[in-house]
Parts: structure tokens; sequence; C-alpha cells
């Protein structure tokens, strides 16, 4: 059932982010998100990192829904709050400030005033990963969640995958929620679209360091694929 109103969409991620940062279904994950938030790094050493999952972020009337691969384990490990407080996140929002999809080009802590204008940021996994690679099992677990978020936010219109393990867990999601499961699988490819159920999905290379210092991904790229995005869910539903 669609829900109708922005205050029951926010009382509804209120109630999953709930759920979400008590989990504890995957054990590997569990084990290692707690070990990085006690150990810490030398540059962190005196914060007090969340070290729990990291629930979704941003306007509960989105219209583009943002899916990543996992919270960093300096970052939104650290943070308690996805893309924030290392250089993926800031490399993300100042793409996102220049369209305006943020209000501000960085995030840097989950009280710095951040907020999010038409978009919305989950990932497909919750907890850090070692190694940022998730196993297929823990995708699985969590999954879940990111049905149920999609779910709760009734006017979003269009996916942007961060990658390739966000571009499938957007597949298997909406399949999930919308019972369309698209096959063949259209294959990931930056700046590619796909249509899948009442979603189109847009492909995008995540804002990984690996990519950024390469200049496989440029800001010009990625403000190019969200200014698409923002085209796509600005057209009337069909």
């Amino acid at each position: 059932m669609t829900i109708a109103s922005t205050e029951e969409r926010r009382a509804a991620l209120a109630s999953l982010t709930a759920d979400v940062v008590v989990c504890r279904r995957c054990p590997r994950l569990v084990a290692w998100r707690e070990l990085v938030a006690e150990e810490k790094v030398a540059r962190f050493r005196d914060e007090t990192y969340w070290g729990r999952p990291v629930p979704g972020f941003g306007d509960p009337d989105a219209r583009i829904l943002i899916v990543a691969l996992a919270p960093a384990a300096h970052g939104g490990n650290r943070t308690g709050r996805v893309f924030t407080g290392d250089a993926s996140g800031d490399f993300l929002f100042a793409a996102m400030h220049a369209v305006g999809l943020a209000n501000q080009p960085t995030s840097r802590r989950i009280d710095d005033g951040l907020a999010l204008r038409g978009a919305y940021i989950a990932a497909p996994v919750r907890c850090a990963p070692p190694a940022n690679k998730p196993t297929p099992d823990e995708r699985v677990n969590c999954q879940p969640y990111l049905v149920r978020e999609l779910a709760i936010l009734s006017q979003v219109r269009v996916l942007v995958a961060l990658g390739a393990f966000a571009w499938e867990s957007c597949f298997r999601v909406i399949s999930a929620l919308a019972g369309d499961d698209v096959r063949p699988r259209p294959r990931f490819g930056h700046g590619v679209v796909a249509a899948a159920g009442p979603y189109s999905v847009a492909g995008c290379y995540h804002p990984s360091q690996q990519n950024t210092f390469t200049g496989k991904l440029t800001q010009p790229m990625l403000i190019d694929v969200l200014r698409r995005a923002q085209e796509l869910a600005s057209q009337p539903s069909t």
C-alpha cells in the first residue's frame, strides 16, 4: 500500500531506522564493525565510533534513491551516517550540491546540518565489511531493509546505483518489491539507464578514491548522472 503523506513516510523511516541499528544478523560483520570501532585509527583515536549498522538518510519525499555499497570502516561506521566523514562522501555530496540535491557540499559529522532535497541515500549492506567486500549471504540478510525502505519511499522514480554491486542490488530489490525480475539483467556501466518495473535504474561508478584519484570518475561525470536522474524523476508517472 502506498504511503501517502510525508509524515507517514517520516514515521515509517524512523521505525525502519530503529530496526536497522540493532541488527546482528551477520556475525562476521558484527565482529568487524565492532573491532574497527574499538581499535580505531590514529587520526580518529579521540572519537567515539558508531560501530553499528548505518541507516539510510535523506528526504522522505525523495524521487531519487541513491544506492551505494556499504558503510566505510572509518566513515559511516565512525560517524553513524552514510557517506559521512570520508573522501567518497565529500566527492558525492559536492556533486549533489552542484545539482541542488544537497544543501551543502560536504558531509563531515552527523550533526553538520546536511540536508538532502529530493534524494535519499541507502546501502544494500548496512554494516562496514572487511575489505569493503560483503558476502552474498550478507547481502541477502540485509536486503529486506532496502526492500522496506523503497516501499516506504513511495515517491521514488529513479534509483542511482553507485557501482556494480549496487546495480545488482537495485534489480534484486525492485524484483522483491514489484515482482518484476528483469532478465537478462542489463549490464552495469557508467551512464547506463535501464527500466525495471515502475522505476528507472541509472548506473554510476562508485565515488571511491580508487575511482576518483585515477580519474575513472570525475565530478562532471557524476553530475551528468545526477542530472539525468533528475530528468527521469521529473517525468509523470505512467
